[in-house]
């Protein structure tokens, strides 16, 4: 198997099936991070906002209108803690705040790359939801213009990924696409140089950047474990590594992806 910068990350014992109590259409955001992001989102379509009375007071310090009111869309309603165990996993860790949410329309790839001139990250068959959350929080921290993923092979919007994410889910536009070596297509065409993460790859992320005078690039990171599929990684434009200590063989993929952004971002201010 080719060496991968990437590794399987532990088992979830979360509960698979409660995240999706929240009616057809809706997804129940937790944690005050996640909540405050998305109150705050325009983009939100806001069904239901479950609060205790301390996170309704941390919530308004965080979203005052200059009246000093809450500037929530939505009218809160006040909760014990034991009520968020009736539709929210058991393990979750919500801070006594639930956000009953409709998901994020879909963007084009299109208007996301409108979205700013960082890279893009392209993520081939990750699946673990909290991996892609750290990912997007990496993307927001490092400012990041998109995440590309196919829809098929993604899990879908969750409160577990948007915790993990910490309202960066309401930040960086996601691109859900059907076939993704014609979005590596489409992003070529844009003028983004489309660079897979192989930890075989002959040459450093930093060696490739160097290379680039400054032209925009898609980081394409595999799956955990087997790491990018073949056609993925032949639709890339080049193959990079990160040069991590040869007694560690690879690296979690959410990690892989903040120290790859940390490295764009640092190569262009060299």
């Amino acid at each position: 198997m080719r060496r991968s910068n990437q590794s399987s990350p532990a088992p979830s014992r979360r509960p698979p099936v409660p995240e999706q109590r929240g009616g057809a259409g809706g997804v129940w955001l937790h944690g005050l991070h996640a909540v405050a992001a998305a109150l705050a989102n325009p983009a939100r379509r806001l069904k239901r906002l479950l609060v205790t009375e301390e996170a309704e007071a941390t919530l308004a310090a965080r979203l005052p209108r200059a009246d000093g009111s809450p500037s929530w869309r939505i009218a809160p309603e006040r909760a014990d803690r034991q009520r968020f165990g009736t539709f929210l996993p058991e393990d979750s860790v919500h801070q006594g705040a639930a956000l009953l949410v409709e998901p994020l329309p879909n963007l084009t790839l299109d208007r996301a790359l409108e979205h700013g001139e960082g890279p893009v990250l392209v993520l081939d068959q990750v699946t673990d939801p909290r991996n892609i959350g750290a990912i997007l929080r990496s993307a927001a921290a490092f400012g990041a213009s998109a995440l590309v993923m196919q829809d098929r092979h993604a899990p879908p919007e969750t409160g577990a990924l948007a915790r993990a994410a910490s309202g960066a889910l309401e930040v960086v536009p996601v691109v859900r696409v059907v076939n993704l070596s014609r979005a590596l297509d489409e992003l070529k065409k844009a003028g983004l140089w489309v660079v897979g993460l192989d930890g075989a790859a002959p040459v450093t992320l930093a060696q490739t950047q160097a290379g680039l005078g400054g032209r925009r690039v898609a980081l394409v990171l595999g799956a955990e474990g087997d790491g990018m599929r073949r056609l993925t990684r032949e639709n890339c434009d080049e193959l990079s590594r990160l040069p991590i200590a040869a007694e560690m063989e690879s690296l979690n993929v959410s990690a892989a992806a903040a120290v790859a952004l940390y490295e764009l971002v640092r190569g262009e201010h060299r």
